[in-house]
């Protein structure tokens, strides 16, 4: 199913090449589903069908976009809030331009930006930390009734005691994800929101309005922002998101700059975390489908891809609360559901899966 739709989707693309490179300006432009390839009633199912199976709020902030255009957008797509675990893919993207920057690499290790590390963590390097195979662990990190990855409320005081040794276990750990931001804070010399405002959102047009990244306040002399999404996090719009998602997309490209490289894209949004690599800690997924702090639809442990009728090269980041992007390089999209809603209902992978193989097969109706 899901080569079918990748190769359906892609004689789609072909014959909206013209139309592939649109930005949006201060606003998206809004098109006609049909004008984009979409046919409008397949899309109306598929939207039903994600309705049907989240929480309260619906599609109330869903919103696709095709070609540069958003086709479907609901009534509060431009609602901010926080968006949990969607933070991680913002902090990786800190590092690819600090990679490209040529101020550090992905085997560089983290200690020698942060010496607290060096004592029970010298091996560990930022590749661990973004692969999510560090081992590192904070005090205070035992489990919380159901919160188990790393809920500690001091993230920057390392346990003496690693999970394991770095790079030899997955563990989705959220405190991990917090001292990989304070790292990453070292390297920057300043708050990474505002070094992200000013490389990423304000030339994509990311008004201040539309986003603001929580922190932890100051530690040792400059501020630290949430780099899990826990505790503080990532707050922002559907609409601001999906402008982040659109320069994923096209590579690091906005209009007539490059962002980002495209090598970093390519890296951090494909599987770079083996299926065979043993799981720690409490969360059940990742390796097989886990970049660079972003979800990929790869393979897990079972042979079973994360989201089976989307499209193979299809990538998401995601967060509690139902909140996920989905960037979908074959049909020329990009996805953004929002929500502050799992309570009522969590939207699994399957739902997500046949959601956007029923998106696919609206193009291929068309």
């Amino acid at each position: 199913m899901a080569m079918l739709l990748l190769l359906a989707s892609c004689m789609s693309c072909f014959a909206v090449t013209a139309q592939a490179q649109h930005y949006p300006d201060r606003e998206w432009d809004m098109a006609l589903p049909s004008s984009q390839g979409i046919h409008e009633q397949k899309l109306h199912e598929a939207i039903q069908y994600l309705k049907e199976h989240a929480g309260r709020d619906g599609v109330d902030k869903l919103v696709i976009v095709r070609n540069g255009y958003v086709v479907w957008q609901g009534k509060n797509a431009d609602s901010v809030h926080g968006v949990w675990s969607m933070t991680k893919s913002f902090t990786s993207t800190v590092l690819g331009l600090f990679i490209d920057d040529g101020k550090c690499e992905l085997d560089t290790p983290a200690y020698r930006y942060l010496s607290v590390l060096k004592d029970s963590y010298k091996a560990v390097t930022l590749r661990h930390f973004t692969t999510m195979t560090s081992g590192y662990r904070a005090v205070g990190d035992e489990p919380r009734g159901e919160y188990k990855h790393g809920p500690s409320l001091t993230p920057f005081d390392p346990d003496p005691e690693p999970l394991f040794a770095p790079g030899s276990r997955f563990a989705y750990w959220d405190s991990a994800m917090n001292q990989f931001a304070n790292v990453l804070t070292r390297i920057a010399g300043e708050p990474l929101d505002s070094l992200f405002a000013r490389r990423i959102a304000r030339p994509i047009g990311m008004s201040d309005q539309q986003w603001r990244w929580g922190d932890f306040g100051m530690v040792n002399g400059l501020r630290v922002v949430s780099g899990s999404g826990n505790h503080a996090r990532l707050n922002i719009s559907a609409l601001a998101a999906a402008r982040f998602g659109h320069l994923f997309l096209h590579r690091g490209r906005w209009k007539n700059q490059q962002l980002m490289s495209e090598d970093w894209i390519s890296e951090a949004t494909s599987m770079q975390v083996p299926a065979s690599l043993p799981l720690a800690g409490f969360v059940d997924q990742g390796p097989g489908t886990y970049g660079y702090n972003w979800w990929v639809n790869g393979a897990g442990p079972d042979g079973q891809r994360k989201w089976p009728d989307a499209p193979e090269d299809t990538y998401a980041a995601s967060g509690y609360n139902n909140n996920d992007m989905f960037i979908i390089p074959s049909l020329n999209m990009v996805i953004v559901r929002l929500g502050l809603d799992q309570e009522d209902r969590a939207i699994t992978d399957a739902v997500y899966g046949r959601f956007l193989g029923m998106i696919g097969e609206a193009l291929k109706e068309n």
